[in-house]
């Protein structure tokens, strides 16, 4: 269905999310084409959650450093997934102490027990 949507010229919001999503079941997943789709509805949508996202993205694509930079211009400080995203960048980057902030600051956002305890063995693990 997606590749007949693509052939009718689909180059909407849901087509692009319905192509991130199929690239996502992939054994292997192409995590550059996902982070250059990302780019593609954040363009289409503004949305600063999709741009983290996006960020998340380029993280995985080995680049932790560009995608902390992206995450840093975002404006979502009550959200969740922006503190714990930093974090686990700050992490990967071997900054811990700042690291533990961010993973404290989610924690502090955090509203159901999973998240809360996944928050908390980040930071016993720092």
């Amino acid at each position: 269905m997606l590749d007949r949507a693509i052939e009718l010229s689909g180059r909407g919001p849901y087509v692009v999310q319905a192509a991130i999503a199929s690239l996502q079941t992939r054994r292997r997943i192409d995590w550059p084409q996902v982070a250059r789709l990302y780019r593609r509805l954040a363009d289409l949508t503004g949305s600063p959650v999709v741009e983290l996202n996006r960020a998340v993205a380029v993280a995985q694509a080995g680049d932790p450093a560009a995608a902390l930079r992206a995450v840093d211009r975002l404006d979502l400080d009550g959200y969740v997934y922006l503190h714990s995203t930093r974090g686990e960048l700050l992490r990967r980057l071997g900054r811990h102490d700042q690291a533990r902030e961010a993973y404290r600051r989610a924690l502090e956002l955090a509203t159901s027990t999973p998240e809360r305890r996944f928050l908390s063995r980040r930071l016993e693990e720092l």
